[in-house]
């Protein structure tokens, strides 16, 4: 009868000797001769790694095995992790909410556009091509979005603005709190925009046409609202719109407006603030306003050989509190940069009178328009004589002036109807240096981060729409820079710091945020980050669209493992990294 054999198994056994265990794998066939079942060893499998002998066992038990390339396929690919940050933190500030209840497709282009400005800024038909290089798309279902659908969304934001706008004020500015506001410009691509005008331009393109807007946020900097004008209108002409905006659409019966000495002006406050009940208003005079002061008595310089700040009182500002301060520190400096300017004016001037003493520049008016250029450039005209004949020139400082002026160097003047009990002449000064913070939002806007200039488009509507849209990526990225700043290059303790010291004084920086500009690493010894730095890190975690090759059609996401660095990230942000 012939040997029937069965399938190869194999078989382990184990036993003790000495107290040590040892197990003993032997690969064996099983067959049957009559009416005997035998078994042979095939091979001896003892020495093998245990992960290889239980494959071996699973192979035979008729399981199949595929290296990872036979078994699936990545499809795409997606940068994924400062994009799942960014949402979180959208999510977690509800602000897909306060734009609208339903996740509308204009709604969804609009959330796209903020987090791919805050990415990575480009103009709109940038941005639909290179979103695609993230998991912007397929998050919030815009993978068949257009350039158009952008501009249509952009519209749709507009008629969002004062909604969303009201939303942020009833978070964020409080009774009785203060307000911080200021304006600057930003320049046109074309000369199509009804609002672009020539007007005094922040960013040096004198060239281009620009737009004005005035920001308004809280004490603490965060964005509340924005406000679009022509490009030639003056800074202290937005202010009125700005009251109307928090008594009226804010309905805040007590505020004070914290603005600079060119916002805040006296017509202002003749002819918008006086008289409005519950407005309060914090602003600091110009240089001629204090030479006034002084040449009246009212600022005895004596007075501040010993202290750097005196509140004291003018008949010229009835009803009104002014706090003299004297900062050394800004004396010195400016001192040192007028004497570089007259210098860097002297030798322009030089040039002029040799030109003139050797006959190649002639007459009155040609002799004062090359002059004129000259001390434009400086701005220290001013200070100087000028003697313009026909032929000749001859110029010289004004030292009577130059000493008037050097007098006041490193003093400047607090203006405020605040009354002394609702708030000190310390906390005043504090509050006003608060403006500092809305320019940092304009550096953030305009240059470093989201590069709201220039601007492309031509319809009146949609630059308003731009900077509204640039304004919301500010305040998400606001509140996230909020809550990372243990990982930034960012001071912690700055405002504690400063407040054990004079508000007259320059601000300090804290011993850990020293160390951490020396060592670049966090308190924790991590590495430290610029905001930049660190989205660009959690866009290498990548968002993978992997199949089965096996079972048909089936597919999934598969995230690359995140590193300790940006879990931290992650629970900073109070927000969680799914796929």
């Amino acid at each position: 009868m012939p040997r029937r054999e069965g399938p190869a198994h194999v078989v382990t056994t184990s036993r003790v000797y000495k107290g040590k265990r040892y197990e003993t794998h032997l690969l064996r066939r099983t067959y049957r001769e009559g009416v005997h079942v035998r078994n042979v060893t095939l091979a001896n499998l003892s020495h093998l790694p245990a992960h290889l002998i239980d494959l071996i066992r699973r192979g035979l038990k008729g399981e199949q095995f595929f290296s990872p390339s036979d078994a699936f396929e990545i499809l795409s690919t997606h940068q994924h992790g400062h994009v799942a940050a960014i949402l979180g933190m959208i999510e977690h500030l509800k602000l897909d909410k306060i734009l609208g209840k339903e996740a509308t497709p204009e709604r969804q282009c609009v959330l796209g556009m903020i987090v791919a400005r805050i990415i990575r800024p480009h103009s709109k038909l940038a941005t639909t091509r290179s979103w695609k290089t993230t998991s912007i798309p397929e998050c919030l279902g815009l993978e068949e979005t257009n350039e158009d659908d952008l501009y249509k969304a952009l519209d749709w934001l507009l008629t969002r603005q004062g909604n969303v706008e009201v939303e942020f004020a009833r978070r964020h500015l409080k009774e009785g709190k203060l307000t911080l506001y200021d304006t600057t410009s930003t320049y046109l691509e074309g000369r199509c925009c009804p609002l672009a005008r020539l007007g005094h331009n922040r960013d040096g393109r004198k060239d281009k046409l620009q737009v004005n807007f005035g920001l308004l946020s809280n004490e603490d900097g965060c964005p509340v609202s924005v406000r679009v004008f022509a490009g030639n209108t003056s800074d202290p002409k937005t202010l009125s719109a700005q009251v109307k905006q928090i008594r009226g659409d804010f309905d805040l019966s007590s505020v004070t407006i914290v603005g600079d000495r060119g916002m805040i002006t006296t017509a202002r406050i003749r002819e918008d603030l006086k008289g409005q009940e519950g407005v309060d208003w914090i602003t600091a005079l110009r240089a001629p306003q204090i030479q006034k002061l002084r040449e009246a008595g009212t600022i005895q310089l004596e007075l501040f050989d010993e202290r750097d700040l005196a509140e004291v009182r003018d008949p010229a500002f009835p009803n009104e509190r002014l706090i003299v301060c004297r900062n050394p520190f800004l004396t010195e400096e400016r001192r040192r940069k007028r004497e570089e300017l007259l210098v860097a004016t002297e030798k322009s001037l030089a040039k002029i009178a040799v030109s003139v003493e050797k006959g190649r520049l002639k007459g009155r008016e040609e002799i004062a328009l090359r002059v004129g250029k000259e001390l434009g450039r400086f701005k220290v005209g001013k200070h100087f004589e000028l003697k313009i004949a026909e032929k000749s020139f001859r110029y010289s400082r004004n030292t009577k002036r130059i000493e008037r002026e050097a007098a006041l160097d490193g003093f400047y003047v607090i203006r405020t109807n605040v009354p002394k009990a609702k708030l000190s002449a310390h906390a005043a000064v504090r509050a006003y240096k608060n403006l500092s913070k809305i320019e940092r939002a304009f550096r953030s806007m305009k240059t470093i981060d989201l590069e709201v200039r220039p601007v492309f488009h031509w319809a009146e509507k949609r630059v308003r729409a731009h900077i509204f849209l640039c304004m919301l990526a500010y305040y998400v990225q606001w509140h996230m820079q909020m809550a990372l700043k243990p990982l930034l290059f960012f001071d912690e303790e700055i405002d504690e710091v400063n407040r054990r010291k004079s508000p007259v004084t320059p601000a300090a920086r804290s011993e850990s945020a020293e160390r951490k500009d020396s060592t670049k690493r966090t308190v924790a010894g991590k590495p430290a980050h610029s905001f930049r730095t660190l989205l660009e890190d959690l866009g290498t975690i990548a968002r993978n669209r992997v199949r089965s090759k096996l079972a048909q059609g089936a597919s999934f996401n598969l995230l690359t493992e995140p590193t300790s660095e940006q879990r931290e990230v992650f629970r900073l942000l109070g927000v969680s990294l799914s796929a």
